[in-house]
């Protein structure tokens, strides 16, 4: 998916600087209790489906949305298990963004999980005993879904 239009208007005014950005990502588990995760294109990491909300989407259907583009996984909102900041990000263009993000738990409705954007290499069901190597923010986002009694967890 390529940058947004309002992104790139920042950008032209603003270069490379840190960019506030409002985030989602989630955390969605399928009956076999197993967890979908994509490779980026960009880094080649395994990671959540993550994503940026259009200025004025709800993140609710943002998040949604953001899976069933990336994943070709249509889900539902389960809820809200975490509220962060991430830390800065430096793109391999040079762009820098830190991003407000909002964690759902999500349930697998339909589809077959598959790479459905250029965001992506590979997007892949995996038990929980047997994931990839993951960053430790997304690991320990993976456990409080699985653990998650519906109470949202704030940074401190």
């Amino acid at each position: 998916m390529p940058t947004p239009d309002f992104v790139l208007s920042l950008r032209e005014k603003v270069g490379h600087e840190l960019l506030w950005l409002p985030g989602v990502a989630a955390v969605v588990f399928n009956d076999a209790s197993e967890v979908l995760l994509c490779r980026r294109a960009d880094n080649g990491r395994w990671t959540i489906i993550t994503g940026m909300l259009d200025p004025g989407e709800e993140p609710g259907p943002g998040l949604l949305r953001e899976v069933e583009e990336e994943t070709g996984v249509q889900a539902r909102l389960e809820h809200l298990i975490h509220v962060g900041a991430t830390d800065p990000v430096t793109f391999p263009n040079q762009d820098r963004c830190q991003f407000l993000n909002l964690v759902f738990r999500c349930a697998y409705v339909a589809g077959t999980a598959r790479v459905n954007d250029d965001e992506s290499t590979e997007v892949r069901w995996f038990a929980l005993d047997a994931l990839p190597e993951l960053n430790a923010r997304h690991r320990m986002l993976i456990e409080l879904a699985r653990t998650s009694t519906g109470v949202p967890v704030f940074e401190t």
